[in-house]
């Protein structure tokens, strides 16, 4: 499994992965963002699924910039181009695959702004290649192990988040899988694109870079619990008082 986030604000974009990968009892660290340019501009591929197939897709996309990216001035034609080459793969591995027993599973998504397009863009490509582009309205698409991190995101971003409030809000969903999940875990890469400069930033963070914030993290988690009214679970003692019973649940010593 893996976790990989993209989510998209009006600064810009981030692009975050941990680098986990597990088959059977080992485990390995490998990258999950790659970065691609061409003569219009750069962009991020962030993929979880087989490795094989994500290794000869790539292969083949970048083999296409260096040919024809020319003609790739806009997102969606670059993201229709990578999703020509995971097909390609499709037909030519998808049969041996599920002979082996595997299915043919890549999920991407895809983030940048190429000189034709109006604004910064993010899709979610799916294994047949076909795609959706990620709006304002949910401004995320996580791949991989979505069921840990997603909650805090819906509480909290939105597309006029600030990139700052997004990145920490990024960070607290992997952290929140992390804890929860053993196949995944860091390092943790980063990539930021500053809508402002036009800039594509990447950073790798290993643990201790990020210890104290997840420290802080717990703390803070619990003392809000804590501060939450609990007026609603006296009803339950009142209850319990009525019946001749002590108190079911005490108060917080």
């Amino acid at each position: 499994m893996t976790f990989c986030l993209g989510i998209r604000v009006k600064e810009g974009l981030i692009a975050l992965a941990d680098t986990r990968i597990t088959s059977g009892n080992e485990t390995t660290t490998s990258k999950k963002i790659s970065l691609h340019s061409s003569e219009h501009g750069s962009l991020f591929l962030m993929t979880s699924g087989l490795r094989s197939i994500r290794d000869k897709a790539i292969t083949y996309f970048e083999e296409v910039l260096e040919e024809e990216g020319g003609t790739y001035n806009k997102m969606y034609k670059a993201v229709n181009a990578f999703g020509v080459q995971l097909r390609r793969v499709a037909a030519e591995d998808k049969a041996s695959l599920s002979a082996s027993g595997l299915s043919f599973d890549l999920f991407t998504i895809v983030g940048g702004k190429l000189d034709h397009d109006k604004d910064h863009k993010l899709y979610l490509l799916y294994p047949e290649g076909n795609w959706i582009e990620i709006g304002n309205t949910t401004p995320f698409t996580i791949i991989g192990n979505s069921g840990y991190g997603q909650p805090i995101l819906n509480r909290t971003l939105s597309y006029e988040s600030s990139l700052r409030f997004a990145l920490k809000t990024g960070f607290l969903s992997f952290d929140s899988t992390r804890v929860s999940a053993n196949n995944v875990g860091y390092p943790i890469d980063i990539v930021l694109y500053v809508q402002k400069t036009g800039e594509i930033i990447e950073k790798r963070y290993e643990e201790a870079d990020m210890k104290k914030i997840s420290s802080i993290w717990d703390n803070k988690l619990s003392e809000i619990i804590k501060d939450i009214p609990e007026d609603w679970i006296d009803d339950l003692n009142t209850l319990s008082r009525q019946n001749q019973h002590s108190p079911l649940i005490s108060y917080d010593q």
